[in-house]
Protein backbone atom coordinates (compact mmCIF):
# COMPACT_ATOMS: atom_id res chain seq x y z
CA UNK A 1 0.00 0.00 0.00
CA UNK A 2 1.53 3.38 -1.17
CA UNK A 3 1.18 6.05 1.70
CA UNK A 4 3.56 8.82 2.69
CA UNK A 5 3.75 10.87 5.70
CA UNK A 6 3.58 14.73 5.63
CA UNK A 7 4.50 16.73 8.24
CA UNK A 8 3.03 19.73 10.35
CA UNK A 9 5.17 22.62 10.81
CA UNK A 10 9.02 22.99 9.26
CA UNK A 11 11.63 20.34 9.76
CA UNK A 12 14.07 23.38 11.02
CA UNK A 13 11.69 23.62 13.97
CA UNK A 14 11.44 20.17 14.65
CA UNK A 15 14.49 19.44 14.74
CA UNK A 16 15.34 22.95 17.26
CA UNK A 17 12.84 21.44 19.92
CA UNK A 18 13.93 17.50 19.63
CA UNK A 19 16.06 16.18 21.76
CA UNK A 20 17.82 12.60 21.58
CA UNK A 21 17.54 10.10 24.57
CA UNK A 22 20.30 9.18 26.51
CA UNK A 23 20.42 5.31 27.87
CA UNK A 24 22.99 4.34 30.75
CA UNK A 25 24.94 1.52 31.19
CA UNK A 26 24.08 -0.22 34.71
CA UNK A 27 27.24 -0.38 36.44
CA UNK A 28 27.43 -4.25 39.36
CA UNK A 29 27.93 -4.08 42.58
CA UNK A 30 27.47 -1.17 45.22
CA UNK A 31 30.09 1.44 43.97
CA UNK A 32 30.90 4.39 43.10
CA UNK A 33 30.62 3.20 39.73
CA UNK A 34 27.11 2.20 40.54
CA UNK A 35 26.33 5.97 42.04
CA UNK A 36 27.40 7.71 38.46
CA UNK A 37 24.96 4.90 36.81
CA UNK A 38 21.92 6.18 38.56
CA UNK A 39 22.98 9.94 38.17
CA UNK A 40 23.02 9.63 34.31
CA UNK A 41 19.97 7.05 35.02
CA UNK A 42 17.65 8.29 36.98
CA UNK A 43 18.68 12.14 37.21
CA UNK A 44 19.62 14.56 39.74
CA UNK A 45 22.23 17.30 40.12
CA UNK A 46 23.66 16.90 36.78
CA UNK A 47 27.47 18.59 37.67
CA UNK A 48 27.46 16.29 40.87
CA UNK A 49 26.93 13.58 38.57
CA UNK A 50 29.89 14.28 36.62
CA UNK A 51 32.02 14.41 39.74
CA UNK A 52 31.00 10.91 41.10
CA UNK A 53 31.98 9.45 37.91
CA UNK A 54 35.18 11.46 37.40
CA UNK A 55 36.05 10.37 41.13
CA UNK A 56 34.77 6.41 40.30
CA UNK A 57 37.28 6.12 37.16
CA UNK A 58 39.90 8.44 38.95
CA UNK A 59 39.94 5.82 42.84
CA UNK A 60 37.93 2.67 41.73
CA UNK A 61 39.09 0.13 40.86
CA UNK A 62 36.44 -0.69 38.03
CA UNK A 63 36.52 -4.10 35.60
CA UNK A 64 36.65 -3.15 32.03
CA UNK A 65 33.67 -3.64 31.65
CA UNK A 66 32.44 -1.01 34.67
CA UNK A 67 35.06 1.71 33.26
CA UNK A 68 33.62 1.54 30.29
CA UNK A 69 30.08 1.77 31.78
CA UNK A 70 31.24 4.84 33.93
CA UNK A 71 32.66 6.11 30.95
CA UNK A 72 29.75 5.96 28.31
CA UNK A 73 27.32 7.16 31.70
CA UNK A 74 29.65 10.27 32.78
CA UNK A 75 29.38 11.17 28.69
CA UNK A 76 25.72 11.43 29.35
CA UNK A 77 25.68 13.41 32.13
CA UNK A 78 28.13 15.55 29.90
CA UNK A 79 25.85 16.08 27.20
CA UNK A 80 23.03 16.93 29.71
CA UNK A 81 24.99 20.18 30.58
CA UNK A 82 25.96 20.47 26.49
CA UNK A 83 29.87 19.29 26.84
CA UNK A 84 29.02 17.70 23.39
CA UNK A 85 32.83 17.20 23.13
CA UNK A 86 33.61 15.86 26.77
CA UNK A 87 30.82 13.46 26.24
CA UNK A 88 32.23 12.76 22.83
CA UNK A 89 35.54 11.78 24.44
CA UNK A 90 33.93 9.95 27.02
CA UNK A 91 32.06 7.35 24.42
CA UNK A 92 34.96 7.11 22.50
CA UNK A 93 37.03 5.70 25.38
CA UNK A 94 34.53 3.48 26.93
CA UNK A 95 33.74 2.07 23.52
CA UNK A 96 37.57 1.49 23.20
CA UNK A 97 37.37 -0.27 26.53
CA UNK A 98 34.06 -2.52 25.63
CA UNK A 99 33.26 -2.05 22.42
CA UNK A 100 30.02 -4.52 23.04
CA UNK A 101 28.09 -2.04 24.78
CA UNK A 102 24.94 -1.17 22.32
CA UNK A 103 23.79 1.79 24.66
CA UNK A 104 27.33 3.31 23.90
CA UNK A 105 26.44 3.16 20.32
CA UNK A 106 22.99 4.59 20.46
CA UNK A 107 24.66 7.31 23.14
CA UNK A 108 26.97 8.52 20.75
CA UNK A 109 24.97 8.78 17.95
CA UNK A 110 22.77 11.17 20.09
CA UNK A 111 25.95 13.36 20.59
CA UNK A 112 26.27 13.56 16.73
CA UNK A 113 23.19 14.21 16.66
CA UNK A 114 23.67 17.27 18.50
CA UNK A 115 26.38 18.21 16.39
CA UNK A 116 24.65 17.40 13.10
CA UNK A 117 27.13 14.61 12.30
CA UNK A 118 24.24 12.79 10.77
CA UNK A 119 25.80 10.12 8.76
CA UNK A 120 27.88 9.30 11.66
CA UNK A 121 24.75 8.73 14.20
CA UNK A 122 23.13 6.80 11.83
CA UNK A 123 25.50 4.61 11.72
CA UNK A 124 26.46 4.34 15.41
CA UNK A 125 22.40 3.65 15.78
CA UNK A 126 22.30 1.31 13.68
CA UNK A 127 24.66 -0.57 15.14
CA UNK A 128 23.71 -0.01 18.89
CA UNK A 129 20.11 -1.07 17.47
CA UNK A 130 21.48 -4.57 15.40
CA UNK A 131 24.10 -5.03 19.03
CA UNK A 132 20.54 -5.33 20.92
CA UNK A 133 20.67 -2.21 23.19
CA UNK A 134 19.17 -2.49 26.37
CA UNK A 135 16.42 0.06 25.15
CA UNK A 136 15.53 -0.04 22.16
CA UNK A 137 12.63 2.38 21.96
CA UNK A 138 15.38 5.24 22.94
CA UNK A 139 17.11 4.01 19.53
CA UNK A 140 14.59 4.17 17.21
CA UNK A 141 13.54 7.71 18.62
CA UNK A 142 17.04 9.19 17.71
CA UNK A 143 17.40 7.02 14.87
CA UNK A 144 13.99 9.18 13.61
CA UNK A 145 15.56 12.37 14.57
CA UNK A 146 18.24 11.48 12.33
CA UNK A 147 15.61 9.98 9.88
CA UNK A 148 14.14 13.88 9.89
CA UNK A 149 16.37 15.74 9.24
CA UNK A 150 18.13 13.80 6.75
CA UNK A 151 14.80 14.33 4.57
CA UNK A 152 13.62 10.52 5.18
CA UNK A 153 9.95 11.57 6.44
CA UNK A 154 8.89 8.13 6.21
CA UNK A 155 11.40 6.42 7.71
CA UNK A 156 11.22 8.58 10.60
CA UNK A 157 7.70 7.88 10.75
CA UNK A 158 8.31 4.17 11.19
CA UNK A 159 10.85 5.19 14.09
CA UNK A 160 8.77 6.86 15.73
CA UNK A 161 5.99 4.28 15.31
CA UNK A 162 8.67 1.73 16.50
CA UNK A 163 9.30 3.44 19.56
CA UNK A 164 6.40 3.87 20.77
CA UNK A 165 5.09 -0.08 20.05
CA UNK A 166 8.28 -0.88 21.91
CA UNK A 167 7.49 1.12 24.86
CA UNK A 168 4.19 2.66 24.50
CA UNK A 169 4.02 5.20 27.34
CA UNK A 170 7.38 6.62 25.94
CA UNK A 171 5.99 10.36 25.68
CA UNK A 172 8.77 12.02 23.73
CA UNK A 173 7.94 9.74 20.84
CA UNK A 174 4.14 9.81 21.14
CA UNK A 175 4.48 13.67 20.71
CA UNK A 176 6.41 13.59 17.67
CA UNK A 177 4.36 10.86 16.02
CA UNK A 178 1.54 12.78 16.68
CA UNK A 179 2.54 15.61 14.42
CA UNK A 180 2.38 12.74 11.37
CA UNK A 181 -0.57 13.13 9.10
CA UNK A 182 -1.02 9.59 7.03
CA UNK A 183 -2.23 9.99 3.60
CA UNK A 184 -3.08 6.78 1.51
CA UNK A 185 -3.11 7.12 -1.80
CA UNK A 186 -5.80 5.30 -4.23
CA UNK A 187 -4.68 2.03 -5.86
CA UNK A 188 -4.92 4.00 -9.34
CA UNK A 189 -2.47 6.34 -8.19
CA UNK A 190 -5.33 9.34 -7.95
Amino acid sequence: MNFRAMITGTLLGLLAGTAAAPAAVSVVGNSIGTDCYRAAEFGGETRDGIQTCTYALDSQALTIRDRAATLINRGILRSRVGDTEGALADYNQGLTYDGSLGEGYVDRGAVYIALRRYDEALNDINKGIEMGAREPHIAYYDRAIVDEAMGNIRAAYEDYKKAVELQPDFTLASQQLARFKVIRSSANGT
